[in-house]
């Protein structure tokens, strides 16, 4: 059996793409992508890995369009994100209380970090999605969704960095590996970052999880034994590298299998997009567990 696999590069990832960790009875052709979220687009549009790492909102989104894919519960990554809206050191202090009105750049409403950070502002900070003006500077992967009135594109080129230097927003969403890479060094809108994560994280019993994995349906159901092998292969990857992994939010998110914490991250996420218009129906998370029951048979 031969897959076509897009994974991000990891500790967890890597034992598999060296053939340290083999997946049994499986030819794995591991895809490159740079940058790597350039990919969900392609899957959630043209099908076009058997299994490939997936932003979790782009996952809700495409599974409400009826595209044929099936999350495995596998973290590739996460993290907190209330040091993921960030403003221009340089610049005036910002109330996240006082957000209402402002414009905020984002690469794409539907990004993962904007579900979460949106979420924040409006459970801790009482500031409502439609309350803001998102300015975009990318389209959605799932080509089928329609963003909310309050979105809008840019006509600026480049970087939501770009866009906050230009003063053509107030703050920028950006994810944790994109912060400080962007030519411009940014501090978090909230202050104490780090404690109102741990505070959050306390509060829901989870950390926020941005990138899982899908497989295409025809893939599942045609091999789902090869299925089984990857999935098995990847949590010893997860279970062996624990050690290169801190006791940091970005470090406890990584996991494979079903568990109370993803179930939370999951209930979670479901309830941030349909507030926000991510998706306009709510999400079945028992039928997504059950879709996966395989995995444990």
């Amino acid at each position: 059996m031969t897959l076509s696999v897009l994974l991000g590069d990891y500790p967890h990832t890597r034992p598999l793409k060296d053939g340290t960790i083999p997946v049994e009875g499986v030819d794995c052709r591991f895809e490159s992508v740079t940058p790597l979220y350039s990919a969900f687009a392609r899957m959630v549009r043209q099908l076009d890995y058997d299994v490939c790492e997936m932003a979790l909102a782009t996952y809700l989104q495409a599974r409400e369009a009826g595209v044929p894919v099936t999350l495995l519960p596998v973290v590739m990554i996460g993290s907190t994100h209330h040091r993921s809206l960030t403003r221009l050191p340089d610049g005036p202090a910002l109330d996240p209380r006082r957000l209402a009105g402002q414009r905020i750049g984002v690469r794409s409403y539907s990004q993962t970090t904007g579900l979460w950070v949106r979420g924040i502002l409006r459970e801790d900070y009482g500031v409502d999605a439609s309350d803001i003006t998102w300015v975009t500077t990318e389209e959605p992967h799932v080509a089928q969704y329609r963003e909310p009135p309050y979105v809008e594109r840019s006509t600026r080129a480049g970087s939501v960095a770009q866009l906050l230097r230009g003063g053509d927003v107030t703050a920028a969403v950006l994810g944790p590996r994109a912060i400080g890479v962007q030519g411009t060094p940014l501090v978090p809108v909230i202050e104490d970052a780090e404690a109102a994560g741990r505070a959050w994280t306390e509060r829901h019993g989870t950390v926020p999880a941005n990138h899982l994995l899908v497989v295409r349906d025809d893939v599942l159901k045609s091999a789902p034994d090869a299925m089984i092998a990857l999935y098995d292969a990847l949590a010893r990857a997860i279970t062996q590298t624990a050690g290169e992994r801190d006791d940091t939010p970005a470090g406890r998110a990584v996991a494979a299998g079903w568990s109370d914490a993803l179930a939370n991250c999951l209930e979670t996420a479901a309830r941030y997009a349909l507030e926000q218009q991510v998706v306009r129906t709510p999400v079945d998370l028992a039928r997504i567990e059950k879709d996966t029951s395989f995995l444990s048979q």
